[in-house]
Protein backbone atom coordinates (compact mmCIF):
# COMPACT_ATOMS: atom_id res chain seq x y z
CA UNK A 1 0.00 0.00 0.00
CA UNK A 2 1.32 3.43 -0.95
CA UNK A 3 1.90 6.00 1.74
CA UNK A 4 -0.19 9.15 1.47
CA UNK A 5 2.87 11.12 0.38
CA UNK A 6 3.63 8.56 -2.34
CA UNK A 7 -0.01 8.60 -3.41
CA UNK A 8 -0.02 12.41 -3.67
CA UNK A 9 3.14 12.31 -5.79
CA UNK A 10 1.56 9.72 -8.08
CA UNK A 11 -1.63 11.74 -8.49
CA UNK A 12 0.34 14.92 -9.23
CA UNK A 13 1.55 13.31 -12.45
CA UNK A 14 -2.00 12.63 -13.67
CA UNK A 15 -4.76 14.89 -14.95
CA UNK A 16 -7.91 15.21 -12.86
CA UNK A 17 -9.87 12.45 -14.57
CA UNK A 18 -6.96 10.02 -14.40
CA UNK A 19 -6.39 10.87 -10.74
CA UNK A 20 -10.04 10.22 -9.92
CA UNK A 21 -10.05 6.96 -11.85
CA UNK A 22 -7.10 5.77 -9.82
CA UNK A 23 -8.60 6.94 -6.53
CA UNK A 24 -11.88 5.20 -7.31
CA UNK A 25 -9.90 2.01 -7.97
CA UNK A 26 -8.60 2.13 -4.39
CA UNK A 27 -11.77 3.44 -2.75
CA UNK A 28 -11.75 0.50 -0.36
CA UNK A 29 -8.77 2.19 1.24
CA UNK A 30 -10.61 3.82 4.14
CA UNK A 31 -7.82 6.08 5.29
CA UNK A 32 -9.20 9.55 5.98
CA UNK A 33 -6.49 11.14 3.83
CA UNK A 34 -7.56 9.04 0.82
CA UNK A 35 -11.18 10.10 1.27
CA UNK A 36 -9.98 13.71 1.42
CA UNK A 37 -8.06 13.24 -1.83
CA UNK A 38 -11.16 11.88 -3.54
CA UNK A 39 -13.15 14.90 -2.34
CA UNK A 40 -10.36 17.23 -3.52
CA UNK A 41 -10.22 15.81 -7.03
CA UNK A 42 -14.01 15.64 -7.35
CA UNK A 43 -14.10 19.32 -6.45
CA UNK A 44 -11.41 20.07 -9.06
CA UNK A 45 -13.40 18.17 -11.69
CA UNK A 46 -16.58 20.10 -10.89
CA UNK A 47 -14.70 23.40 -10.99
CA UNK A 48 -13.22 22.51 -14.38
CA UNK A 49 -16.67 21.54 -15.68
CA UNK A 50 -18.02 24.93 -14.60
CA UNK A 51 -15.05 26.73 -16.15
CA UNK A 52 -15.43 24.86 -19.45
CA UNK A 53 -19.10 25.79 -19.57
CA UNK A 54 -18.26 29.46 -18.89
CA UNK A 55 -15.55 29.49 -21.54
CA UNK A 56 -17.73 27.75 -24.13
CA UNK A 57 -20.37 30.42 -23.51
CA UNK A 58 -17.72 33.00 -24.45
CA UNK A 59 -17.31 31.31 -27.85
CA UNK A 60 -20.91 31.84 -28.99
CA UNK A 61 -20.12 34.86 -31.20
CA UNK A 62 -17.09 33.13 -32.72
CA UNK A 63 -19.04 29.95 -33.43
CA UNK A 64 -21.82 31.90 -35.10
CA UNK A 65 -19.26 33.47 -37.42
CA UNK A 66 -17.74 30.06 -38.23
CA UNK A 67 -21.17 28.62 -39.00
CA UNK A 68 -21.72 31.52 -41.41
CA UNK A 69 -18.63 30.49 -43.34
CA UNK A 70 -15.96 32.76 -41.86
CA UNK A 71 -12.59 31.16 -41.15
CA UNK A 72 -10.43 33.68 -39.27
CA UNK A 73 -12.31 35.51 -36.52
CA UNK A 74 -10.38 38.26 -34.73
CA UNK A 75 -11.26 39.85 -31.41
CA UNK A 76 -10.38 43.52 -30.97
CA UNK A 77 -10.18 45.57 -27.77
CA UNK A 78 -8.30 48.48 -26.26
CA UNK A 79 -6.72 49.62 -23.02
CA UNK A 80 -6.22 53.19 -21.92
CA UNK A 81 -9.20 55.25 -23.04
CA UNK A 82 -9.66 56.84 -19.63
CA UNK A 83 -6.19 57.66 -18.23
CA UNK A 84 -4.72 61.14 -17.95
CA UNK A 85 -1.39 59.99 -19.40
CA UNK A 86 0.14 57.50 -21.76
CA UNK A 87 -0.95 56.01 -25.07
CA UNK A 88 -4.10 54.15 -25.97
CA UNK A 89 -3.25 50.58 -26.92
CA UNK A 90 -5.41 48.21 -28.96
CA UNK A 91 -4.87 44.54 -29.65
CA UNK A 92 -6.32 42.05 -32.09
CA UNK A 93 -6.24 38.29 -31.59
CA UNK A 94 -7.24 35.35 -33.78
CA UNK A 95 -7.79 32.23 -31.68
CA UNK A 96 -8.07 28.70 -33.06
CA UNK A 97 -11.64 27.44 -33.36
CA UNK A 98 -11.01 24.66 -30.86
CA UNK A 99 -9.29 26.25 -27.89
CA UNK A 100 -9.54 26.43 -24.13
CA UNK A 101 -7.76 29.04 -22.02
CA UNK A 102 -8.58 28.56 -18.37
CA UNK A 103 -9.47 31.76 -16.55
CA UNK A 104 -9.63 33.98 -19.63
CA UNK A 105 -11.91 36.94 -18.94
CA UNK A 106 -12.21 40.69 -19.23
CA UNK A 107 -8.74 41.95 -18.26
CA UNK A 108 -10.24 44.37 -15.73
CA UNK A 109 -11.51 41.39 -13.71
CA UNK A 110 -8.07 39.75 -13.50
CA UNK A 111 -5.13 40.29 -11.19
CA UNK A 112 -1.89 41.61 -12.70
CA UNK A 113 -0.28 38.20 -12.11
CA UNK A 114 -3.11 36.37 -13.91
CA UNK A 115 -2.99 38.84 -16.81
CA UNK A 116 0.73 38.19 -17.23
CA UNK A 117 0.16 34.43 -17.23
CA UNK A 118 -2.64 34.71 -19.79
CA UNK A 119 -0.57 37.10 -21.92
CA UNK A 120 2.00 34.36 -22.44
CA UNK A 121 -0.61 31.64 -22.97
CA UNK A 122 -2.52 33.69 -25.53
CA UNK A 123 0.66 34.46 -27.46
CA UNK A 124 1.57 30.76 -27.44
CA UNK A 125 -1.85 29.44 -28.49
CA UNK A 126 -3.23 32.14 -30.82
CA UNK A 127 -3.09 31.96 -34.60
CA UNK A 128 -2.13 35.64 -34.65
CA UNK A 129 -1.65 38.51 -32.20
CA UNK A 130 -0.98 42.17 -33.02
CA UNK A 131 -0.96 45.51 -31.25
CA UNK A 132 -1.65 49.12 -32.28
CA UNK A 133 -0.38 52.05 -30.21
CA UNK A 134 -1.45 55.69 -30.54
CA UNK A 135 0.48 58.28 -28.56
CA UNK A 136 -0.73 61.28 -26.59
CA UNK A 137 -0.10 63.90 -29.27
CA UNK A 138 -2.52 62.14 -31.61
CA UNK A 139 -5.03 61.63 -28.80
CA UNK A 140 -5.00 65.38 -28.13
CA UNK A 141 -5.31 66.16 -31.82
CA UNK A 142 -8.15 63.80 -32.86
CA UNK A 143 -9.83 62.98 -29.47
CA UNK A 144 -9.73 59.69 -27.58
CA UNK A 145 -12.54 57.93 -29.46
CA UNK A 146 -10.93 58.51 -32.84
CA UNK A 147 -7.51 57.63 -31.43
CA UNK A 148 -8.96 54.39 -30.08
CA UNK A 149 -10.35 53.51 -33.49
CA UNK A 150 -6.98 54.33 -35.05
CA UNK A 151 -5.22 51.98 -32.61
CA UNK A 152 -7.76 49.23 -33.33
CA UNK A 153 -7.44 49.73 -37.08
CA UNK A 154 -3.66 49.53 -36.81
CA UNK A 155 -3.84 46.34 -34.75
CA UNK A 156 -6.19 44.69 -37.26
CA UNK A 157 -4.13 45.73 -40.29
CA UNK A 158 -0.99 44.21 -38.74
CA UNK A 159 -2.59 40.78 -38.29
CA UNK A 160 -1.15 37.93 -40.33
CA UNK A 161 -3.05 36.02 -41.57
CA UNK A 162 -5.66 38.65 -42.36
CA UNK A 163 -8.98 38.11 -40.54
CA UNK A 164 -12.25 37.78 -42.42
CA UNK A 165 -14.48 38.67 -39.46
CA UNK A 166 -14.03 41.09 -36.56
CA UNK A 167 -15.55 41.00 -33.10
CA UNK A 168 -14.96 44.41 -31.52
CA UNK A 169 -15.62 45.67 -28.03
CA UNK A 170 -18.33 48.34 -28.25
CA UNK A 171 -17.23 50.27 -31.38
CA UNK A 172 -17.21 49.80 -35.14
CA UNK A 173 -14.29 50.53 -37.43
CA UNK A 174 -15.97 52.60 -40.12
CA UNK A 175 -13.00 52.61 -42.49
CA UNK A 176 -12.41 48.88 -42.27
CA UNK A 177 -14.21 46.78 -44.89
CA UNK A 178 -13.94 43.39 -43.17
CA UNK A 179 -17.27 42.11 -41.81
CA UNK A 180 -17.53 43.09 -38.18
CA UNK A 181 -19.74 43.05 -35.13
CA UNK A 182 -19.60 45.53 -32.26
CA UNK A 183 -20.47 43.90 -28.93
CA UNK A 184 -21.27 45.93 -25.82
CA UNK A 185 -19.13 44.58 -22.96
CA UNK A 186 -17.58 42.27 -25.53
CA UNK A 187 -14.58 41.57 -23.31
CA UNK A 188 -16.97 39.71 -21.00
CA UNK A 189 -18.88 37.91 -23.76
CA UNK A 190 -16.31 36.88 -26.37
CA UNK A 191 -13.16 34.86 -25.79
CA UNK A 192 -11.42 36.56 -28.72
CA UNK A 193 -12.19 40.04 -27.40
CA UNK A 194 -11.21 39.01 -23.86
CA UNK A 195 -7.88 37.74 -25.23
CA UNK A 196 -7.36 41.06 -27.02
CA UNK A 197 -8.19 42.95 -23.82
CA UNK A 198 -5.49 41.03 -21.93
CA UNK A 199 -2.87 41.66 -24.63
CA UNK A 200 -3.73 45.36 -24.79
CA UNK A 201 -3.79 45.81 -21.02
CA UNK A 202 -0.49 44.03 -20.35
CA UNK A 203 1.21 45.81 -23.25
CA UNK A 204 0.05 49.22 -22.01
CA UNK A 205 0.94 48.48 -18.38
CA UNK A 206 4.46 47.54 -19.42
CA UNK A 207 4.77 50.82 -21.35
CA UNK A 208 3.72 52.80 -18.28
CA UNK A 209 6.11 50.84 -16.08
CA UNK A 210 8.97 51.88 -18.38
CA UNK A 211 7.76 55.49 -18.41
CA UNK A 212 7.75 55.45 -14.61
CA UNK A 213 11.54 55.09 -14.74
CA UNK A 214 11.71 58.31 -16.77
CA UNK A 215 9.13 60.25 -14.74
CA UNK A 216 9.16 58.60 -11.28
CA UNK A 217 7.63 61.59 -9.51
CA UNK A 218 4.20 60.81 -10.99
CA UNK A 219 3.96 57.20 -9.77
CA UNK A 220 2.97 55.71 -13.13
CA UNK A 221 4.01 52.25 -11.97
CA UNK A 222 1.17 52.36 -9.42
CA UNK A 223 -1.76 53.86 -11.34
CA UNK A 224 -0.74 53.40 -15.02
CA UNK A 225 -1.74 56.96 -15.81
CA UNK A 226 -5.28 56.85 -14.42
CA UNK A 227 -6.66 59.76 -12.43
CA UNK A 228 -5.98 58.56 -8.91
CA UNK A 229 -5.50 60.98 -6.03
CA UNK A 230 -1.77 60.18 -6.05
CA UNK A 231 -1.54 61.05 -9.74
CA UNK A 232 -3.62 64.24 -9.54
CA UNK A 233 -1.64 65.45 -6.53
CA UNK A 234 1.60 64.85 -8.45
CA UNK A 235 0.32 66.83 -11.43
CA UNK A 236 -0.60 69.73 -9.15
CA UNK A 237 2.87 69.61 -7.57
CA UNK A 238 5.07 69.00 -10.62
CA UNK A 239 2.88 70.10 -13.53
CA UNK A 240 2.43 67.93 -16.61
CA UNK A 241 5.11 65.95 -18.42
CA UNK A 242 5.40 64.99 -22.12
CA UNK A 243 3.26 61.87 -21.77
CA UNK A 244 0.28 63.64 -20.20
CA UNK A 245 -2.78 64.18 -22.35
CA UNK A 246 -3.32 67.93 -22.49
CA UNK A 247 -6.99 67.49 -23.33
CA UNK A 248 -7.45 65.38 -20.17
CA UNK A 249 -5.37 67.41 -17.72
CA UNK A 250 -6.17 71.03 -18.62
CA UNK A 251 -8.68 71.39 -15.78
CA UNK A 252 -6.13 70.11 -13.26
CA UNK A 253 -3.33 72.49 -14.14
CA UNK A 254 -5.42 75.54 -15.00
Amino acid sequence: MLSIKELEMLLAEKDTDEALEYLYSIKDDNRRAVIKLIEKYEKLKNEMKTELARFNNMLIYEEKAYLNGFKLVAGVDEAGRGPLAGPVVAASVILPRTIFIKGLDDSKKLTPKKREELFDEINNKAIAVSVGIIDVDVIDRVNILNATKMAMDLAVRKLLPEPDYLLIDAVKLDKYKTRQEAIIKGDQKSASIAAASVIAKVTRDRILDRLHEKYPQYGFIHHKGYGTKEHIDAIKKYGICPIHRLSFTKNIVS
